[in-house]
């Protein structure tokens, strides 16, 4: 049985998904000393450096699509654990390139293989990991994550704020249980969730 609300929009199903993987990624590599965030940065860093790749911070926050200064605090941190080597680029000193260590190589490997059971654990519904189900969701993962996706692009559409009722499955308490669906108040443009929030 399904934990999403009926009705439940896509982008809050890709919310909960990703909350879904963050959690499961953190709980499995933090026997390992790492955080999700700080896996995402060591295995990146780790097929880029067998690719022949030294790269810079900037590139990559571009490639796991962290912001520069968060991979600036995790390389800082991984780096006082001895996973991380922080040095200055040649070519431009104002960059800082990131290499594994030996001991941050092995703990990397380890934490690959773990998120890899991980992986095909979630995948498994859809047939697993070489699945023509598996291979279409990650086509369809890749056209949403290439899609443009600006807020400030386009102005906002207040004729269809209110949800249809129907799609909407509210709590007990009133509240509707897709955030992505709370009725927009049209003065502001905010839905009552944002109100809630500030």
């Amino acid at each position: 049985m399904s934990t999403a609300p009926e009705g439940a929009t896509p982008g809050f199903l890709v919310w909960r998904l990703s909350m879904k993987w963050r959690v499961a990624v953190d709980r499995a590599v933090a026997p390992l000393g790492l955080t999700h965030a700080q896996y995402s940065l060591v295995a990146s860093l780790y097929g880029m450096q067998r690719s022949g790749l030294r790269p810079s911070q900037r590139r990559l926050a571009d490639h796991t699509g962290l912001e520069p200064l968060y991979v600036s605090k995790l390389a800082r941190a991984l780096e006082s654990a001895g996973l991380v080597e922080r040095t200055r680029d040649p070519k431009d000193p104002r960059a800082v390139q990131l290499t594994l260590t030996e001991q941050g190589r092995d703990t990397t490997k380890q934490a690959i293989g773990v998120v890899q059971g991980l992986l095909g654990q979630l995948l498994a519904p859809l047939g697993g990991l070489d699945s023509v189900r598996t291979k279409e969701f990650t086509r369809e993962l890749t056209t949403l994550l290439d899609a443009p996706l600006d807020p400030f692009s386009a102005p906002l559409d207040l004729s269809n704020a209110s949800p249809d009722p129907s799609n909407a499955s509210p709590d007990p308490s009133g509240a509707p249980l897709d955030p992505y669906t709370a009725p927009l108040d049209p003065s502001t443009g905010s839905n009552e969730h944002e109100k809630e929030q500030s």
